[in-house]
């Protein structure tokens, strides 16, 4: 198992270093407005965010304790 994990964790290093030296994709202004548009999202949704979260919390607890 922990040759596998070994090889696993190369071959994910190699292919992220290979990822950030490619110079097609995403710039850096498309991430950033991304990450803006998605920090906005959450602020704007918050309380709805949190009573949901919440909810299924309640939900997993209750039916945790049937098992």
């Amino acid at each position: 198992m922990k040759e596998f994990t070994a090889k696993l964790s190369k071959g994910f290093k190699r292919e992220w270093k290979r990822f950030l030296q490619e110079e097609e994709g995403m710039g850096v202004v498309e991430v950033i407005l991304i990450v803006v548009v998605l920090i906005s999202l959450v602020a704007l949704f918050k309380t709805q965010i949190q009573k949901l979260v919440t909810d299924i919390l309640k939900k997993v607890t209750e039916n945790a304790k049937k098992i």
